[in-house]
């Protein structure tokens, strides 16, 4: 039995590679936004984006993040247009964040880390599930949003509050009618191009939908995801932080924008 992944120094995204081969493959994430060599594609669409708030079932601690699960059984939740076709239902969203304010997103921009970033995870409804999804190279769509440290974000507080029924690894608590159109910036600007998940099991299935314009969070909210455990109950505490994948290779792929 191999050692499961993780993010600490023994099992962290420079490991993943030995169980996981595809994390050196072709169009893996996230990547470095450099905003002056993506090229902006007039044919983009703007993201239309329509959630259901009863659609909200729980929130989990999954002993590398937390996410909040959603109803996915109709086509109440979606994602359209934007860089893809069809319709993608939404699955669940989730965060990566730092140690400290000035790092923690998976994606950067010109080099500049944020302090965290939030994706929500889309499957598209042309198979049968998420699972059977998840393996297609136009399986998934993620939307991924940058918190940027500024005044505390009332929308995103809702979601905090519930982090006490779920501190350790394992736990998990209904959560119902949450909105997560509320934790999108007001220009849903963004970039695309094609990439993997960025957990294992890394699968290259993911059409990349990155907003330009972050959204704010203060850092005594930051504080509280901290304040998670990567460990479970009974376990040495390990404050859950630094769970992000840094920037991989761009191998080629284009980078487009949705803006000029």
């Amino acid at each position: 039995q191999t050692m499961s992944w993780g993010y600490g120094p023994d099992n962290g995204p420079d490991k993943w590679a030995t169980e996981f081969p595809v994390a050196d493959g072709e169009r893996q994430s996230p990547v470095d936004i450099v905003p002056g060599e993506a090229t902006y594609d007039e044919s983009l669409k703007a993201l239309n984006l329509q959630y259901d708030p009863s659609n909200s079932i729980d929130i989990l601690n999954s002993g590398h993040s937390f996410q909040v699960t959603f109803v996915d059984d109709s086509d109440s939740s979606t994602l359209k247009d934007g860089p893809i076709s069809g319709i993608y239902r939404l699955k669940q969203f989730h965060f990566h964040w730092g140690a400290s304010d000035d790092r923690g997103s998976e994606h950067t921009v010109a080099g500049t880390k944020f302090a965290a970033e939030l994706h929500l995870v889309h499957w598209n409804t042309k198979y049968p599930s998420f699972g059977d999804a998840a393996s297609q190279p136009d399986g998934l769509a993620v939307v991924g949003v940058f918190l940027q440290i500024g005044a505390e974000n009332a929308n995103l507080q809702k979601v905090l509050d519930a982090f006490d029924s779920i501190k350790t690894k394992g736990k998990q608590t209904p959560f119902a009618d949450f909105d997560p159109s509320t934790l999108l910036p007001g220009s849903l600007d963004y970039w695309t191009y094609d990439g993997s998940l960025t957990t294992p099991p890394l699968l290259e299935s993911v059409t990349w939908i990155v907003c330009k314009e972050p959204i704010s969070v203060s850092s005594e909210q930051m504080a509280k995801f901290r304040s998670l455990l990567f460990s479970a109950e009974g376990e040495a505490e390990s404050c859950m932080m630094d769970n992000y994948r840094p920037p991989q290779p761009l191998k080629g792929r284009s980078l487009r924008a949705s803006f000029q």
